[in-house]
């Protein structure tokens, strides 16, 4: 069995040491869904809930989730982005929004948290800000569907 990297000789956790790793560029893709009743998707569709645009301060906070991954996951380094994209599209047959979140940084660790914890803060903010219109959202299938950049390369979720 290969030795966990975040665990140290007296079987403590630990943050793992990147300081002799390369820099490269390295980009991860996340996704995650928000199910809802179809009359809580239709009044976020046509900006008509009570709190505001929905789908807009989701995305901010998406965004402002990624850059802070490192202050909420005990070991995951703080990394310099690059970029954080967050997109939420409503899908009638769900009913409900997806969102999908891509990051990028160039540096010696990968930047899958950062995606997962964008597409996780989007939808919790989908949920308090729609809660008082139904509040039998569910989010579910947060998932990385696509990674790549350092030493394992490239790879996609099948």
């Amino acid at each position: 069995m290969n030795e966990l990297s975040h665990v140290g000789p007296e079987g403590d956790a630990r943050m793992v040491d990147v300081s002799n790793k390369e820099s490269t560029h390295r980009f991860a893709r996340a996704t995650g869904v928000i199910r809802m009743r179809p009359d809580t998707l239709a009044a976020i569709q046509a900006n008509s809930v009570a709190k505001g645009d929905v789908v807009t301060v989701a995305k901010i906070a998406g965004v402002l989730a990624a850059k802070r991954t490192a202050e909420l996951i005990p070991l995951c380094h703080p990394l310099p982005l690059t970029d954080v994209q967050v997109a939420l599209t409503p899908d009638d047959t769900i009913p409900g929004l997806r969102c999908e979140a891509t990051v990028r940084t160039t540096g010696p660790t990968g930047v899958e948290m950062e995606a997962m914890t964008a597409v996780t803060v989007s939808l919790v903010t989908v949920y308090d800000m729609a809660k008082a219109l139904d509040r039998d959202m569910s989010i579910t299938d947060v998932c990385l569907l696509e990674k790549s950049g350092g030493r394992s390369g490239h790879w996609v979720r099948r």
